[in-house]
């Protein structure tokens, strides 16, 4: 019997019909599911420990699981069941979402500032507060991991691969997480950083994406981009003026120095995000 059999017979003895791949990774992939146990379609995610490096089954997917036990918050991916077999195979029963916010924003070019950008991003925003009231940090924040329920109006954060515990200053961390076209300065440097200003920055980068269809800093030679995020955020020619306090807002989330940057308390009050203004 093939894995995939196997895999389908196992999850089908526990109540779960699986449909088709979503996505695949060189030891993941997640699949659609149903199950009379839970509403509505259901995600499964099989992580295969055998074939993953040391590093990533010892550090971050333990991290990754103590923090999806106990996190709960309706734009924070929902998780149903854990299922670990003794054969290296790890299932991850969640909520599954229609789209992503980059398939979103790759669909129809950039996003209204409002309401649709303010609504999601101020979403995405309580998500990131939630943890980091709780001393959580993600450290992967991007627009493929925010997703989006079928009528494109409630995101979800999801995939806490490099998410851990950190205080902030002074705990520091200094592992390279994330993708470099969300990563700080600090980060893309090497230098020990406050992972929840690195949040904080990738915050700003999901925002520029949202309201301009484009990434703020072009990662094609990595070496050279804190140079380039030092002389500060500039938009495409062509693009129709966006709003000023969305422009402030992204430039406060995008400042070189990580002591500049806001706390995501800060942002949570902004008078645009709000809707104050």
């Amino acid at each position: 019997m093939s894995g995939d059999s196997q895999k389908d017979k196992l999850l089908s003895n526990l109540g779960y019909k699986l449909g088709q791949t979503l996505g695949e990774g060189s030891y993941s992939k997640v699949r659609v599911a149903t199950s009379a146990k839970y509403k509505g379609p259901l995600a499964i995610k099989v992580v295969d420990r055998r074939r993953a490096p040391p590093d990533f089954v010892h550090k971050f997917l333990p991290r990754e699981l103590s923090l999806l036990r106990v996190i709960r918050h309706p734009h924070i991916v929902r998780i149903f069941e854990f299922i670990e077999v003794c054969n290296g195979k790890l299932y991850i029963v969640m909520e599954a979402a229609s789209t992503d916010l980059l398939q979103l924003v790759q669909r129809l070019g950039k996003l209204p500032c409002v309401p649709e950008a303010r609504d999601i991003f101020g979403q995405i925003v309580g998500a990131v507060r939630y943890l980091h009231d709780r001393n959580l940090v993600h450290r992967d924040l991007k627009c493929e991991n925010v997703l989006l329920t079928s009528d494109c109006r409630r995101a979800k954060l999801t995939d806490f691969g490099f998410g851990k515990e950190a205080r902030g200053y002074p705990d520091l961390s200094t592992t390279y997480c994330g993708s470099a076209a969300y990563a700080s300065p600090e980060v893309l440097l090497g230098i020990p950083y406050d992972a929840k200003k690195y949040d904080i920055w990738s915050l700003g980068v999901v925002l520029y994406v949202m309201v301009t269809g484009c990434m703020p800093f072009d990662d094609t030679h990595i070496h050279s981009m804190p140079r380039r995020q030092k002389k500060g955020v500039l938009y495409p020619e062509g693009l129709p003026p966006l709003p000023e306090p969305c422009r402030a807002l992204i430039a406060q989330l995008l400042q070189f120095s990580p002591a500049s940057r806001p706390g995501v308390g800060q942002v949570a009050k902004n008078s645009w995000l709000k809707g104050d203004i």
